[in-house]
């Protein structure tokens, strides 16, 4: 599995159930990333998407505690283990985790590789937070673009790997 998520420098990663900014370079690095994949996110999430429908070109899937959810274009799962039952005997490595904060942090343990769009910003308010990977110690950069700006913010993709160990 995989994660993509965009990070200020506090790895803060959203406010009020959104994203920290707009940044167009950003956002088709996501469509890249992830078209043609399956993405897996909370309800929030997939609410705060345009319109709360479901990512075109992606096999959308949305974690919620809430039986009773149901959306058009989504495939709905209660638990990491009814998840693991869906995604059995597919290649994970086309599976993207993309939100939100207890998504990411449900789902970090099975992640090898992460997308991090690190924002040289900090966000006044900002209310989910991502862990630092730099200070975690189980994943390193082994690719970073060149730097980005838009609407006067400066920005950089860098792919993360976990660690092997032995």
């Amino acid at each position: 599995m995989k994660l993509i998520l965009a990070a200020d420098q506090n790895w803060a990663i959203g406010k009020d159930g959104g994203l920290l900014c707009h940044l167009p370079g950003d956002l088709k690095f996501f469509k890249e990333k992830t078209s043609g994949k399956t993405v897996v996110m909370g309800r929030p999430t997939l609410e705060s998407l345009p319109g709360g429908k479901p990512l075109p070109k992606r096999e959308n899937i949305v974690l919620t505690t809430n039986r009773d959810f149901k959306r058009d274009g989504v495939t709905v799962v209660h638990s990491e283990a009814e998840l693991d039952q869906i995604l059995a005997g597919r290649n994970t490595d086309d599976v993207m985790i993309m939100g939100g904060g207890k998504v990411y942090r449900d789902f970090l343990h099975k992640c090898d590789t992460c997308y991090i769009t690190k924002i040289y910003a900090s966000f006044e308010g900002a209310d989910t937070h991502f862990v630092d990977l730099d200070a975690l110690g189980e994943f390193e950069i082994v690719w970073e673009s060149d730097m980005q700006e838009e609407n006067c913010i400066r920005y950089q993709f860098f792919e993360y790997r976990r660690v092997k160990h032995g």
